[in-house]
């Protein structure tokens, strides 16, 4: 594995979280003006049109033959299509506090689905902090005190639904874009992306004879700011870094930066929403933090010795 693009795939996945975990203060901008369904389309409309303008700009032409969509769908239809449709409609039924604890499933998804279909192998040391990982994110939650009391059945399944989805993108990611160019992966799926998601608001205005306020959101500043983060950045942005990032280092160390995004969203609803940070906070981020080191270190060092292995197996 080469070390200085391996270097630039934990940047990327680091890009990757930083985006992701100030992502949620700008949907809640968004919600006030708009509901979810509306959110989701106005959302990957901006990301379309960003990743078309670039390709423009580059003078990149993406093949669109049909066996290359066939391809690229399925990839599209675990996220974002049924990753934010599961999670957009398991919130109707349960808090985002017991999301993100269900959300925090996903390191370990993406480490079995790894090592299954993709034959990852992962040392005691990558199982043990992704475990650390995982563990910090439920303690945070769990000293904070919530309880899944009000919780209905649905909602935790459709939440756990969409930490599997995310988790089969992942996999699915690391074996294409093993094959086929980033750009046209990242540009194919803000298409699906931008397609499903209108059909899906078109319809729900057209059942309820509201297709004439289809853009009001359009008409508050925030929103406009809030989508434009969310379209550009968390959207195509974060397609962009996953997927290279995914291209470089394995599926099952991907997963782990997931939870070091709830990270990043408590310190940044500290520092920008003036949220209180309490003790557990500190304590669960640090284990994130040991969690997500741990796996990468001990990832290096399980490929250093391959390869060194490899090495020592060829003929003088």
């Amino acid at each position: 594995m080469n070390i200085p693009h391996t270097s630039r795939a934990y940047a990327a996945a680091l890009g990757y979280t930083a985006i992701i975990g100030f992502s949620f203060m700008f949907v809640k901008l968004a919600l006030n003006h708009a509901n979810p369904l509306d959110t989701l389309a106005h959302r990957f409309t901006i990301s379309f049109l960003a990743a078309s303008l670039g390709l423009l700009i580059a003078r990149r032409k993406v093949p669109m033959d049909l066996k290359r969509l066939l391809t690229i769908v399925p990839l599209a239809i675990f996220y974002p299509f049924l990753f934010f449709t599961l999670q957009t409609f398991g919130l109707v039924y349960t808090s985002s506090a017991e999301a993100g604890i269900i959300h925090a499933t996903v390191p370990i998804f993406t480490l079995l689905l790894a090592s299954l279909f993709l034959k990852e192998r992962s040392s005691w040391a990558q199982k043990l902090f992704t475990v650390l990982s995982v563990t910090g994110i439920i303690s945070i939650f769990v000293l904070k005190g919530v309880s899944f009391e009000q919780s209905s059945t649905l909602g935790i399944v459709l939440i756990l639904l969409s930490a599997l989805s995310n988790a089969v993108y992942s996999v699915m990611a690391r074996k294409m874009t093993q094959k086929q160019s980033v750009l046209d992966i990242t540009f194919i799926m803000s298409m699906i992306g931008f397609v499903l998601f209108n059909l899906m608001s078109v319809a729900q205005h057209a059942v309820q004879g509201t297709i004439v306020h289809y853009f009001d959101p359009f008409m508050h500043s925030s929103f406009v700011w809030a989508v434009l983060y969310l379209g550009v950045l968390s959207s195509l942005g974060t397609s962009l870094l996953s997927n290279y990032a995914l291209s470089q280092i394995e599926a099952s160390r991907m997963g782990i930066f997931n939870n070091l995004a709830t990270v990043v969203t408590i310190f940044g609803g500290v520092a920008f929403l003036n949220e209180k940070l309490a003790y557990y906070h500190v304590v669960g981020a640090a284990l994130v933090i040991v969690g997500v080191i741990g796996t990468s270190l001990a990832g290096r060092a399980g490929n250093a010795k391959k390869q060194l292995s490899r090495n020592e197996s060829k003929p003088a």
